[in-house]
């Protein structure tokens, strides 16, 4: 099954739909920022670091130590904030305009690496970039407060910082493949359940409809974020970035559905532009990838044959 080119799309798939209720748990657990910081950070820290306890006990150590440096630190703080400020995006901000503005993560991925690791940003990057943020300022200022619950503006900002905070975690990883994924997802995910928990106290934690928050953080992300993981070891990386779209598209509909909040007409036009724009950028962007690498293999060839022909 696993060696069926569609395997690693099917699971993709399933880990975009899978994560898609999330919000609209958060929305039915009526907790603050604090309180979802807490229960998501240490439920789903928790799962992740028996996931690596179970599928890594023969280099624990290794982890470790690799783990202990500048790069493992990075990821592991970002890992952190992306945690603690989605959490208090859905609180505070409208759930359409948090997730239209998370994603972004492949753009400023890409921006990173440009920045980083010395790698040239296509064109069509730039284009991107100015369009997206173009269908999120329609969402975010043409939406009358009044309208809607929670702020629009501060909801862009968080979910752009969330953006940015898994993008320059994912160019961190990819620029030193070494380092233990799940053991920094769940220690950066523990980390900021424990800060909520200190922030919010224990007497708070049980208010609220606790079934939902812990439905969201021990089952929905422990489940999705493995399976759209795994699926990256199957298909191109594009394409589980082109499917977490239908998260940005689910996820307001789930909240409309569930609570009877519809998105503003803006919102849902500065949506459309963000998530049409992204899947355009994220298609081009695989088909660039997959000519360069028939390239690749191409040359080699081509050098056997000339050297083939030159010794005959």
């Amino acid at each position: 099954m696993t060696s069926n080119p569609r395997f690693g799309i099917f699971l993709a798939l399933f880990g975009a739909l899978a994560i898609s209720p999330d919000t609209l748990l958060m929305r039915w657990s009526e907790m603050t920022g604090p309180q979802m910081m807490a229960w998501r950070g240490l439920l789903m820290g928790s799962a992740m670091l028996l996931a690596w306890l179970i599928f890594r006990r023969q280099q624990l150590h290794k982890d470790l130590r690799v783990t202990v440096c500048w790069a493992g630190l990075v990821v592991l703080l970002c890992q952190a904030c992306n945690a603690s400020l989605f959490a208090f995006g859905i609180a505070v901000a409208p759930v359409s305009v948090v997730l239209f503005s998370v994603a972004t993560v492949p753009i400023f991925a890409a921006l990173l690496s440009w920045m980083f690791l010395g790698e040239r940003a296509h064109w069509t990057t730039w284009v991107t970039t100015a369009v997206v943020l173009f269908g999120i300022g329609i969402a975010v200022f043409g939406t009358d407060p009044a309208q809607t619950s929670g702020s629009p503006l501060l909801g862009a900002a968080i979910g752009l910082g969330v953006a940015i905070c898994l993008a320059l975690s994912f160019v961190t990883i990819r620029a030193n493949a070494d380092l233990p994924i799940l053991l920094l997802v769940g220690a950066g995910a523990t980390l900021a359940g424990l800060a909520g928990l200190a922030w919010t106290g224990t007497s708070a934690m049980t208010e609220g409809h606790v079934w939902a928050i812990a439905l969201a953080g021990g089952l929905v992300l422990p489940v999705s974020f493995f399976s759209l993981s795994l699926s990256s070891r199957y298909t191109h990386p594009s394409n589980v970035s082109l499917l977490l779209l239908l998260e940005t598209v689910l996820g307001p509909i789930w909240i409309w559905v569930g609570t009877g909040v519809a998105p503003t007409p803006s919102m849902l036009v500065g949506g459309a532009i963000v998530i049409v724009s992204l899947a355009l950028y994220l298609w081009h962007a695989g088909r660039r990838q997959v000519r360069a690498r028939r390239a690749d293999l191409m040359t080699p060839h081509r050098r056997l044959d000339a050297a083939d022909e030159f010794s005959a």
